[in-house]
This record gives C-alpha cells, structure tokens and sequence, in this order.
C-alpha cells in the first residue's frame, strides 16, 4: 500500500484545504488503491472563490491581450517541464495508457497556445450608420468570472481547453474538476501559482457530489459555465443557470453512429472502428459507439472487426497496452448489465464482455473489448450511451436507413461515414443532424476546429475561433462625433 498524498484547492493565490477539514479519497482505476486525497469544499469555500474570482477580473481585462497572452505561455512552459510527471499521473488516476495520457498532455499545450496566439486575432465589427458623422461598432467583452466544470475522462485536456480561451478573452475562471479525478486539477494550478499568474485568476475548488458545482451555477457572480459532461448533468446545469440568465458552453453525451456502406474501403473501416471505439477504454463523447453496416457487407465487415479487436491488449496502462481500465467502478456493474441484457434481447456475444481473468484485475475497474453482433435499434446497447469498452453492430439496408438511425436520437454530437460513393458524401454534410461528421475517418479532433453538439448534446462549443468567441459578449456602440 503506498501513502496517500493530500493534494489542496487553490483559491486567491493560495494553497487551501476545505474550512471544515473534510476531505475525500481518490483512487487508481486499475487497482482501486487510494492514493490522494483532496479537499471536500465547503460552501463558504466556494463563495471565497467567487468574490476572489470577481475582484481579479476587474484587473485582468484591463491588461491587454499580448498580456494575457504571455501569462498563459508561462503555464504552457511551466507544464511542458513536468510532462513525465503529469503523463504519469493521468495513467494513475484516470487509467488511461501511457500512450494515451502523453497525447492528452501534448492536447492540453495545443489548446492553451491556440488561445495564446488568438490575441492578436479577437476583433470587433464596424457596420455603416444610418446618419452622417456616426459610426457603428460591435465590440466584444468578456463575461466575467466563468465557471470550468470538467469531466473525468479527460482530467488535464478539458482544463486546458477551458482556461486558455477563458484567460485570454478577459475572463477569470473558477475549475471544478470531476471528482473522480481532481488530482491532475490541482497539479496543474501548481504550475499556475508558479508562472506568477494574478490571484484569483485562476481558482480551483472540489468536492464530493452536486453541491460546490450547484452553487457555482446558481451564484449570481458566475456570468458564464462551460461544462463538459452528460446530457443530465447539462440539462441540470441548464435548469440552474436560468434564474441569473448566466451564458452555457455545454458539450454533452452523444452516440456516434459509424456508417460503412458497401463500397467502402472495408479495411480502412473495420481499423478506424476499432481505434474509435476503444480510444480511452471507449470514454470519449465522440467514441463511435454503433456500428450501422450495409446489410451485404455486414458478416465480412463484423468478422474483420471481431478479428482486430482480438488482438487489443488490455493491462497496467503503464505498459505497452491497447486500454487500461474504465474510471469507475460504478461504469462496470453497468457495462455488464448492458452485456447481460443484450443477449437477452438476442443479441450475439462475439468477444469479450465481462471482466479479464488474472491476478492483475482481481482489483479496478477492468472490463474487456467487447463486440455486439445482431443488435437491433431497440436495444438498450443500441439506444443508451454507452461510454466503455462495448461495441455493438447494427445491419442496415441503405444509406438513407443509417441516417435515419443516427437522425432519430436525442443526442447529436457526432457520426462516422464511410464510403466511396461522392454523391453520399456530399449528401451527408447536410443529413446528419450532428456535431461533427468524420468522413472516411477516424476520431480526431484539431484545435482550430469546432467541437459542438446539436440537439441535446449541447449548446454553443469549444475549440477554434470559434470556440474564443463563445468567451466573449458583444457590445453595440452608436458613435455620434458630430
């Protein structure tokens, strides 16, 4: 058993623990040992954070911002000094593979460096006035002090992608990180505290269930929340936002469909299906989640999935492994439940779906890459998010039922299409209801993109232009110099 470390809140500059001494433990996923422990934040905690995050804002959008800028560059040095560390540390308190937290960790750079270098990008509007000697001008502003709810997928990105559009447009920002994994959270304030940002910039709080986010929501000195979470979690964040009219950047659940038609290239698709479903042990909102493949291809198609799928790794992330464990314990009862009920409902079992076997996963939260075959529309593997290591694949007629499929949800994040046939391709920028649509590609995403979800997986989004703009409000100005 190894000791425990105590890792504190950062609030106005300094180092905190919650005002009532209560704390709660953090585990590693792959072996259920408590290796950290943080502060559980009491609400008076969390007011200090706010009005600390309110007087810091009235200063940090005076500064220009180059300013600004420079500020977040600091962070980014001071970050890329400790990248063993903090890759390390993502392996033991999310289970990622080491591969996979080096990416996040180079990911998190990209976000705050695309925001640095927009500084000199921002611009406002100059529109024609009705009257002589009168301009119009649209300029833009910050919000304020906005609140950074992160999930726990992707403890150390999401910090990342929210802090560095949030700083450079004028904000200040309050992070609450998941409290599966708020270790990385408060590694990465460190790094904050010694680049010599402003207090109060940037504050970090944590606790145990729904009351500190609660009450960053509802405080009427929060005038912007970007969550990155379920659809549940965002339509709470909603309901709550709605008495103070704060601004939401919400990217919620989705269920990416992966369409491959018949004249597809079938060997391109069976490895992009692969990569994109078990990517993070499947824990990503734009993991392909179900496979819909053209009915005359289905078997060959399926047995080329099932055969890369055999041949994935699963064991200590710190290894030279495919996936390492889900983040909760919680996630598995569930996977299994959803195994359980599938071939109930007549689905087939084609590899996997229960936890390895083997000293090394008596303890954590394993499960295996598991593929679904005859799965119909109805099924709960078919219609719930899943968020883990499952695979389920649909036969579909045609194209239009593939869409159709994928058009019918709630949720409208993102999809997959694979085809050669340019007519579809076309056709499909304007029929799928989502997002984002990957064409003849796997899960990626670039920071001068835009990640947003239609429906009711969000509102607004992140990355790119874009996402910089979500941070600012716009002021009209009639200028009469008359």
């Amino acid at each position: 058993m190894s000791e425990k470390k105590h890792y504190q809140c950062y609030i106005n500059g300094s180092w905190v623990d919650s005002s009532d001494g209560n704390r709660f433990d953090v585990e590693n996923p792959a072996t259920n040992e408590v290796f950290a422990t943080v502060p559980d934040c009491t609400l008076d905690d969390v007011q200090y954070a706010l009005e600390t995050s309110f007087e810091a804002q009235k200063l940090w959008q005076k500064r220009t911002a180059i300013e600004r800028a420079n500020f977040i560059m600091k962070i980014v040095e001071g970050l890329r000094e400790d990248r063993d560390m903090f890759a390390g540390l993502l392996v033991k308190e999310q289970g990622k593979t080491l591969l996979e937290a080096y990416g996040e960790f180079d990911d998190t750079l990209n976000y705050m460096t695309y925001a640095a270098q927009s500084a000199r990008r921002m611009k406002g509007d100059i529109f024609p006035s009705d009257n002589t000697e009168e301009k119009l001008l649209i300029q833009k502003v910050p919000y304020g002090v906005t609140v950074g709810v992160c999930a726990y997928n992707y403890p150390l990105a999401l910090v990342g992608r929210k802090v560095g559009p949030a700083l450079i447009t004028g904000n200040t920002m309050i992070l609450k990180a998941h409290e599966e994994t708020p270790v990385t959270a408060s590694e990465f304030c460190r790094v904050v505290d010694e680049a010599g940002l402003p207090k109060g910039v940037i504050n970090l709080v944590s606790g145990k269930g729904i009351s500190v986010s609660s009450y960053l929501v509802k405080s009427p000195i929060t005038r912007l929340i970007s969550l990155t979470g379920s659809t549940r979690a965002g339509q709470g964040i909603y309901a709550s936002a709605a008495e103070n009219v704060a601004g939401l950047i919400l990217e919620l659940g989705g269920k990416a469909t992966f369409t491959v038609l018949k004249d597809a290239d079938l060997e391109k698709a069976a490895d992009a299906a692969v990569v994109s479903r078990f990517a993070n042990c499947g824990q990503v909102c734009i993991c392909n989640e179900l496979i819909l493949v053209e009915e005359t291809v289905a078997e060959e198609f399926t047995e080329m999935v099932i055969e890369r799928v055999k041949k994935l790794t699963t064991g200590d992330p710190m290894t030279d492994v495919n996936m390492g464990p889900s983040v909760t314990r919680k996630g598995i009862k569930r996977l299994e439940q959803l195994v359980t009920d599938s071939i109930t409902e007549g689905a087939k079992l084609e590899v996997g779906g229960k936890r390895p076997e083997g000293v090394e996963f008596e303890a954590g939260n394993w499960f295996e890459p598991t593929v679904l075959s005859h799965v119909s529309r109805d099924m709960d593997v078919a219609k719930q998010e899943i968020f883990g290591p499952i695979l389920p694949i649909i036969s579909v007629k045609s194209y239009d039922e593939a869409v159709d499929i994928t058009n019918d949800r709630e949720d409208a994040l993102s999809c997959y299409l694979f085809t050669s046939d340019v007519n579809k391709i076309m056709r499909a920028m304007d029929d799928f209801e989502v997002g984002t649509v990957f064409i003849n590609k796997q899960i990626s995403g670039y920071v001068q993109g835009y990640h947003s979800g239609h429906k009711r997986s969000g509102t607004a989004g992140e990355d790119g232009v874009h996402g910089i703009e979500n941070y600012l409000q716009k002021r009209a100005i009639y200028l009469s110099y008359d």
